[in-house]
C-alpha cells in the first residue's frame, strides 16, 4: 500500500508520522560547549561566592581588607563598598550565585544526554546577552567612577562574555537566532574569535585606564 511500511513481523508503520516526530526532536548540543557552560559557569559561581563572603565579612568589619586588595588600584574592598556593589538593592553576587548555578547545571545536563528546544536556547541567550550587559556597565563604572578594580570581577566578566559568545555562536548555527549564511559560517568555523577579541578589549581598557601606574 502506498505510503505504508511494515516491521519485521508485518504490522503496518506510518513512516511519515515516524519521521516527522524523529524531526521534531531537540538536536543534541555539543559535548565542548557543555564543558564550557560548566567551567564558566563554576568559575563565575566561585567569583561570586568568594565575593559574597568578603561582602558579608565587611559589613561586620568595615576596617576588614580582602585578600584581593593589592594596591590602590586591584582594590576589590573599594569595589565592594561601592553604591554599585548592589545595583538591585542586594549584593550582585547574589544574583551570581543563581545565574551562574543555572549555567552549570545547563551544562551538566548536557553532559548527562539532556536535549534542550529552541526557545530554551533562546532564553538561555537572552539571559546572557543582559549579563554582559550588567557587567559592561560595571565594568565601566569600575574604572571610570570607582576607580579601582577588583579581580574576581574580573574573572566573572570574562566567565560571562566566553559563555554568552559561546551560546550565541550555538544559536546561530542551529538557526535559533536567523542570522546570514555568512554570518553562521564564519561561527561554526571561528566561534572562538569574538570571545577572544571582546577579553582582549576589556584588557586594553585596563590597561590604559591605568597605564602610568602599570609602568610607574
Amino acid at each position: 500500500m502506498g505510503g505504508m511500511a511494515t516491521n519485521t513481523v508485518g504490522v503496518p508503520r506510518r513512516q511519515g508520522r515516524t519521521d516527522d516526530r524523529r524531526e521534531d526532536r531537540p538536536a543534541a548540543a555539543p559535548q565542548a560547549l557543555a564543558w564550557l557552560l560548566v567551567l564558566t559557569g563554576a568559575a563565575g559561581l566561585l567569583a561570586s561566592w568568594v565575593i559574597t563572603l568578603d561582602k558579608f565579612l565587611l559589613l561586620e568589619d568595615p576596617d576588614f581588607r580582602p585578600a584581593c586588595s593589592l594596591n590602590p588600584v586591584v582594590s576589590c574592598g573599594s569595589v565592594m563598598k561601592s553604591e554599585q556593589a548592589a545595583a538591585f538593592g542586594f549584593p550582585n553576587p547574589m544574583l551570581g550565585l543563581v545565574a551562574y548555578g543555572v549555567v552549570v547545571c545547563v551544562g551538566a545536563g548536557i553532559l548527562a544526554g539532556a536535549r534542550y528546544r529552541g526557545w530554551f536556547w533562546g532564553g538561555l541567550n537572552a539571559g546572557m546577552f543582559f549579563g554582559v550587559g550588567f557587567c559592561t556597565w560595571l565594568m565601566v563604572q569600575s574604572l571610570y567612577e570607582i576607580n579601582a578594580l577588583c579581580l574576581w570581577c574580573c574573572l566573572a566578566w570574562v566567565a560571562t562574555l566566553v559563555m554568552f559568545w559561546a551560546v550565541t555562536a550555538h544559536t546561530v548555527r542551529t538557526g535559533v537566532l536567523p542570522a546570514p549564511a555568512g554570518l553562521r559560517a564564519f561561527l561554526g568555523e571561528f566561534a572562538w574569535v569574538p570571545p577572544v577579541l571582546h577579553t582582549g578589549v576589556i584588557g586594553m581598557l585596563i590597561l590604559t585606564r591605568w597605564w602610568d601606574f602599570w609602568t610607574g
